[in-house]
């Protein structure tokens, strides 16, 4: 076998991001990383930087562009956009989500959570798979060879990882092995994937309550999905 039979592609979750109010913000605009946020960024580029990375890609959202932009600077890179890689929306955005509080204290929310399966709140998961699945297909397509970078969203990385390791897709949010600024790696020999890894490179940046597993601590927002 070559080396251009195999490709890597990066899934890349974003860094933190300055959301004081707690709210879900999932695809609203405005939403921009946090001082802590950029620094993850600048971390995982300085981890990034003598890979044999060759094309940049990332969600529209702000959070996302701006992870992106300094592995892009560091490489030598454009970054380029894929819609495909954006956050699932969700019925919820704008609202917040505390311990014992927020919006499913409500009871007109809850008919929005008749069906954990689809999901009945938001982008069914199947849908969350066939875009991401196509984002991976175009950033392996663009780095033939090499390797991408792809920032995008907690919940479709993690969906889609679930799909390429045949798991079932509904889960505990609070499960999710997708921290800030995580990279969920994809090799790719030809057009298949042969193996999926994870790494955690701003790890030391991340807050506790923040890291996957972490049980939810009273006052402290845990953006699930974000």
């Amino acid at each position: 076998m070559s080396s251009e039979d195999f490709t890597v592609v990066h899934l890349m979750r974003h860094g933190e991001v300055h959301n004081p109010e707690g709210v879900l913000y999932g695809r609203r605009p405005g939403y921009h990383l946090s001082d802590l946020g950029r620094k993850m960024a600048d971390q995982v580029a300085e981890h990034l930087a003598g890979r044999d990375i060759t094309h940049v890609v990332a969600s529209p959202l702000e959070r996302a562009q701006e992870t992106a932009a300094p592995i892009s600077a560091a490489l030598g890179l454009t970054t380029a956009t894929d819609e495909r890689l954006i956050e699932a929306a969700n019925v919820f955005e704008g609202k917040t989500f505390g311990v014992g509080d927020g919006a499913l204290k409500k009871p007109g929310n809850w008919k929005y959570l008749t069906n954990p399966f689809r999901p009945s709140w938001g982008e069914p998961y199947i849908e969350q798979v066939v875009r991401m699945m196509a984002a991976l297909g175009a950033a392996r397509d663009a780095a033939r060879g090499h390797e991408a970078v792809a920032v995008s969203h907690q919940l479709p990385i993690w969906i889609v990882r679930s799909f390429a390791e045949r798991r079932r897709l509904w889960h505990d949010p609070r499960k999710r092995q997708c921290t800030l600024a995580s990279l969920t790696s994809f090799t790719f020999h030809g057009d298949k994937i042969i193996s999926v890894g994870y790494s955690e490179p701003a790890r030391d940046l991340v807050p506790s309550h923040l890291l996957a597993g972490a049980k939810p601590v009273k006052g402290k927002v845990k953006a699930f999905g974000a």
